[in-house]
């Protein structure tokens, strides 16, 4: 197995799996395969498994991390490798030249990333690939993973491919209705804590809102209040958010009755643990708004000025509640035209 390891990869990448798996035990699978068949076909469950295939070129990768999920214990190891898009472009040779690396690479995204995901033209994708040397950010892959039951151990980069240590902590969501599209339904409490779902422009990778977790784990807060050295973000991604373009689309929210155009922004069940009962009390007391407390009282955006600001507008709401969110909604726009506030 180790030379076998070695002739797929590299002394350091056997030395990097061997820190958590050891790959001559014989209740440790080791594999080079994109068919799920050969992980199923392994008639006992399994200690680890390593997958020296790329993830880039399985067809199903979905089916492929359930499959391996079925086949492991909860709290057991599972090792895959992929590439990147930085990885991928550092490969080819026409990434090191700049106008042609913007054309081919433009290019290229968009005909295996966004035509595939144009009704009409999967069938037509994936007919011409098969499945095959696809395009996959850390952000998706990582997604993929926790989406079928994995969390997140460790990863490390060799000769250009991710290597990515997961656990098995719960049971494959199997979620047959994942969000690739331009815009994206978030899942949000409402009023009640009712679920509702919020429309926004995609700012990020497909799978990313399975990583919030992780992330918050690893990185924490920044001082914007959002997650820290949040690599789930498309590069245009920072740009429609700092404009608060991506949440154009909650103009629809807003006629579904859903949301008002002013109030505390909708927040994730995850967010709603980290903040203080009285206050979360007074927050679902309300329906969520588009634009927040702290643009309208030019507050910082970071967590505590945004929770205290979220405290002030739901204090004024309740003893003034038909004029507060007009003086809000108007100290807002100015503050956006003439003291240029941004988003956090």
């Amino acid at each position: 197995m180790k030379n076998l390891i070695i002739g797929k990869s590299s002394q350091e990448a056997y030395d990097y799996i061997s820190r958590y798996i050891s790959p001559e035990s014989a209740e440790t699978l080791v594999v080079s395969t994109t068919n799920d068949f050969n992980i199923l076909n392994h008639v006992s469950l399994c200690n680890a498994i390593i997958n020296l295939s790329r993830v880039n070129d399985i067809r199903f990768i979905n089916k492929f991390f359930e499959s391996v999920n079925s086949k492991l214990n909860k709290d057991h190891l599972f090792i895959c490798r992929f590439e990147t898009f930085n990885a991928r472009q550092h490969r080819k040779p026409i990434g090191k030249i700049p106008l042609l690396r913007s054309l081919y690479f433009g290019t290229e995204f968009i005909f295996m990333r966004v035509l595939p995901k144009l009704w009409g033209f999967k069938k037509i994708y994936f007919l011409l690939t098969r499945g095959r040397n696809r395009l996959l950010s850390k952000a998706e892959t990582f997604g993929r993973l926790a989406s079928c039951g994995f969390e997140i151990v460790d990863y490390e980069t060799f000769n250009g491919l991710m290597y990515v240590v997961s656990k098995k902590i719960k049971e494959p969501d199997f979620n047959m209705n994942a969000s690739y599209g331009p815009i994206y339904k978030m899942p949000r409490l409402g009023k009640h804590g009712k679920i509702i779902y919020v429309y926004k422009f995609r700012t990020m990778h497909p799978y990313a809102e399975y990583l919030q977790d992780y992330i918050l784990k690893v990185h924490g807060y920044a001082d914007t209040g959002k997650p820290a050295n949040d690599f789930r973000l498309t590069p245009w991604g920072k740009y429609l958010r700092r404009y608060w373009l991506d949440e154009l689309p909650q103009l629809i929210n807003v006629v579904k009755g859903d949301l008002r155009l002013v109030g505390v922004r909708p927040i994730s069940s995850r967010y709603a643990e980290d903040i203080p009962k009285d206050l979360l009390s007074l927050r679902l007391a309300q329906k969520p708004g588009c634009i927040p407390p702290y643009v309208s009282l030019n507050m910082k955006g970071n967590v505590e000025e945004v929770l205290e600001a979220e405290r002030k507008y739901l204090i004024e709401k309740l003893k003034k509640s038909y004029t507060t969110d007009t003086k809000y909604f108007f100290a807002a726009i100015f503050n956006i035209i003439f003291k240029r506030k941004r988003s956090a």
